[in-house]
């Protein structure tokens, strides 16, 4: 497959998002860039999550980890149900009453102006850790795809992947994502699909018969019960749940596509939908993983150093042609369906929660915000391409685990705060928030460090964030104040 080919295909693809860029963001303004104007359909909001939620990392990674975790992986995603069941059902609700356009105006709302702070922050740092993972996966595979038969450098593939979201969001913002992360899904799932027929025809089977022989390969297993294995059942459900609750549920970028629907009905539909499908995909994920090592060994194909390599590998080099193409229509899709919400949710915690944007009232408060707001826009992409090359340089593990373990300890303190808001009714000293989230993830890194010493050989998996955020729980009940008021009445404060 010729480079220049590979650029017509994916050129195709971009002209077609920047089109639907065109046709959304007519008459638009910061309302509609950060809320849709709260007018889209549930059901267009939970397919197009789908693709935000598995994202560039789900497409390559989770396929090359079945190598070392077999089906484990969906201990973790069946936890996602439990999960996304608390979203729907407490942090909806509590979100739509309080009419908010970023969710940590909630934390002002219950403890004060720190913590309100410190939780968007904890939010940025988290955010753009998680997209920069994102994105260097997809800048990855264009650079073995086209840029190196060009011989260009691979932070001008950064540059030019940050480029073309850039120039997609910057006007319609989460009205556009809504619409873009549609077709995006679309492409990726088609992908997998048509990924999965083709190894099928290779090796003859039927799909009875490729369900058989996932079931009788050595990558079968799901439930894992060692206790002291991090792979362990109890250990990946709950951290599943958490995980859930922390990237989605307390998480600026997934929850800004929910509340743009018109009511708590419909985000609530959205969302339960949204996570029964999920399951099924990971599922369908994790048995194309499964057969790529099938077809890998049957056809004598040496496995990559890298698990992240193997899909890549096996599209772009051993795959028919059309293999190849979508492929790299799937992995584009798959990240970018994360990254341009990703910084379009950058965008708006930044100028709701930190330059205080109000709805504009005038016409030249309408310019002055818009012209800021393109400006923070900006500076994000700018700090996304610095995290990617500075990734690029210390990267050396699969990058839905890395993924994983940064989210541990950055989502921590926004577990540890919100558990606190809602499961309390104490009030706490707001300026020793900030050193009671600092000191949590770091001692909970030096636990996980020394678990094994300390803990007879005891392994932290993803549940260290349960952890992070049980230690920031306890460092705010040191904090409390002596009397207990009661919390701030539902709607006392717009966001």
């Amino acid at each position: 497959m010729s480079a220049s080919f590979v650029v017509t295909v994916i050129g195709g693809y971009f002209i077609l998002l920047i089109l639907i860029s065109l046709l959304t963001s007519r008459k638009t303004d910061s309302n509609t860039f950060f809320t849709g104007d709260r007018q889209s359909p549930w059901y267009l909001v939970a397919f197009g999550m789908i693709g935000a939620s598995l994202s560039g990392v789900t497409f390559i990674s989770v396929p090359g980890w079945v190598v070392d975790t077999q089906f484990g992986y969906m201990q973790v995603v069946l936890g996602y149900l439990l999960g996304y069941f608390l979203i729907g059902t407490v942090l909806m609700p509590l979100y739509y009453r309080l009419k908010l356009v970023s969710i940590y105006g909630y934390l002002e709302d219950r403890f004060g102006f720190w913590s309100y702070k410190t939780g968007a922050f904890y939010f940025l740092i988290s955010r753009v850790i998680q997209a920069s993972f994102r994105l260097f996966l997809v800048a990855g595979v264009l650079q073995l795809a086209v840029f190196d038969a060009w011989g260009m450098p691979f932070s001008v593939t950064v540059i030019t992947t940050i480029t073309l979201i850039w120039l997609y969001t910057f006007r319609g913002g989460i009205k556009t994502i809504v619409w873009t992360d549609t077709l995006q899904t679309l492409f990726m799932l088609v992908a997998i699909g048509i990924v999965i027929y083709l190894v099928s025809e290779d090796l003859n089977l039927s799909f009875g018969g490729l369900i058989d022989t996932i079931k009788k390969s050595e990558y079968a297993q799901v439930f894992f019960w060692e206790w002291q294995s991090g792979s362990n059942f109890f250990k990946q459900f709950f951290s599943g749940a958490f995980i859930a609750i922390v990237m989605t549920g307390l998480d600026q970028d997934m929850m800004q596509k929910n509340l743009t629907c018109k009511n708590v009905g419909d985000a609530q539909k959205n969302m339960f939908w949204f996570s029964i499908v999920l399951v099924f995909v990971n599922l369908l994920f994790l048995a194309m993983g499964a057969l790529l090592y099938i077809y890998a060994g049957k056809n004598g194909i040496s496995l990559p150093d890298k698990t992240d390599d193997l899909f890549p590998l096996l599209a772009l080099n051993h795959f028919p042609t059309i293999a190849g193409i979508v492929f790299l229509l799937g992995i584009t899709a798959a990240a970018y369906s994360s990254a341009d919400s990703a910084l379009t949710a950058l965008t708006t915690s930044f100028c709701v929660d930190f330059l205080n944007f109000q709805r504009e009232d005038t016409i030249a408060m309408q310019s002055k915000q818009r012209n800021t707001r393109l400006l923070v826009h900006l500076g994000f992409s700018v700090i996304l391409f610095a995290v990617i090359m500075i990734f690029k340089v210390i990267n050396d593990e699969a990058v839905i685990s890395s993924l994983f373990k940064a989210a541990g300890y950055t989502y921590g303190p926004l577990l540890g705060l919100y558990a606190f808001g809602l499961f309390t009714r104490w009030q706490i000293r707001d300026k020793w928030v900030i050193p009671v989230c600092l000191l949590a993830p770091a001692l909970s890194y030096l636990l996980n460090s020394n678990s094994e010493a300390w803990l007879g050989g005891y392994r932290f998996g993803f549940e260290i964030l349960i952890v992070n955020g049980l230690l920031t729980f306890i460092g705010l009940v040191f904090i409390i104040k002596r009397k207990a008021v009661p919390t701030p009445q539902d709607g006392q404060a717009v966001h």
